[in-house]
């Protein structure tokens, strides 16, 4: 997973300058900001990771649940994103092209119209390529059916993210890999709709959502704060179906626009909707109905 990590992280260090040759032509931007290149590129992996819905507002029949496969799809960042220590570096940020979970869920009996549920997703700290990431997801949600066809519903979601390994490289070619560590949050609400059409059941949801991240460089013992977590807008579009009597798929388009907390009062580039962040990605579920 060392692919995820270098896509996490992203933060300049003192290393000799090197710019990726495709990128070798961009101009620096004139609104270009050191700090906020770093809080967006923090922000894009926490948003990578977020646990999205995946499911109609009612994902099964009360007493019953599923397990399967979650992935996440990790947009490439363009060469204007990946430039730091002030144009003078590119990051190696486009190796890992998803993020892949196990997942469990299950919806309990009927509370009145309501139909509880809760999902679990995991990816364990398997070593790969000189890193260990770990992720930890989880959503409670309710939905309700309004008629025979039409579904309404609200959830919560919360991820965990941890990642250690070599991520910001040694300053020189002479010096040891020494790991870093990264470490990432999320969590959010969303309200959601469904209408069932025979198999396929069409959803979309609305919400907001929040991520933290804290980044340590092994190489000199700095910490770099993001200054600007995402705060903001987080929606999703897309539907759920069946291929037989077990056999569960979901596809969604999942985006986060833009949004930031605690910004600098005095920085000059807070324009810009999605400056500290934003996010437009696909995500699939295949899964088992038990």
């Amino acid at each position: 997973m060392r692919a995820l990590l270098a896509t996490a992280l992203l933060f300049p260090t003192l290393a000799a300058a090197q710019v990726d040759p495709r990128c070798a032509d961009i101009e620096q931007p004139a609104d270009y900001d050191e700090r906020t290149q770093q809080d967006f590129m923090a922000n894009y992996v926490a948003l990578a990771t977020t646990w999205s819905p995946g499911h109609a507002p009612i994902p099964h029949e009360p007493g019953h649940g599923a397990i399967g496969l979650s992935l996440g799809v990790i947009p490439p960042l363009s060469c204007k994103k990946r430039f730091v220590l002030n144009w003078n570096k590119t990051e190696d940020t486009n190796k890992a092209p998803a993020v892949p979970r196990v997942f469990a869920r299950f919806a309990f009996p009927e509370v009145g119209p309501l139909t509880p549920y809760a999902s679990i997703g995991y990816l364990p700290p398997v070593p790969l390529l000189g890193t260990r990431n770990v992720f930890l997801s989880g959503e409670f949600g309710l939905g309700a059916r309004i008629g025979e066809k039409f579904q309404l519903g609200g959830r919560f979601h919360a991820t965990s993210q941890k990642t250690i390994g070599e991520i910001a490289t040694p300053f020189t070619d002479e010096e040891p890999a020494v790991v870093d560590l990264y470490l990432a949050s999320s969590f959010g609400v969303d309200l959601m709709v469904g209408y069932e059409f025979g198999p396929v059941t069409p959803f979309a949801s609305v919400g907001f959502t929040d991520v933290s991240t804290f980044f340590y460089i092994g190489d000199d013992g700095v910490v770099t704060s993001n200054l600007h977590p995402y705060a903001g807008l987080a929606t999703s579009l897309g539907a759920e179906g069946r291929i037989g009597k077990f056999f569960l798929w979901s596809a969604e388009f999942y985006a986060a626009p833009g949004g930031h907390s605690k910004p600098d009062p005095e920085a000059e580039s807070l324009a810009g909707f999605g400056r500290y962040g934003s996010l437009a990605t696909g995500r699939v579920q295949l899964a088992v109905e038990l």
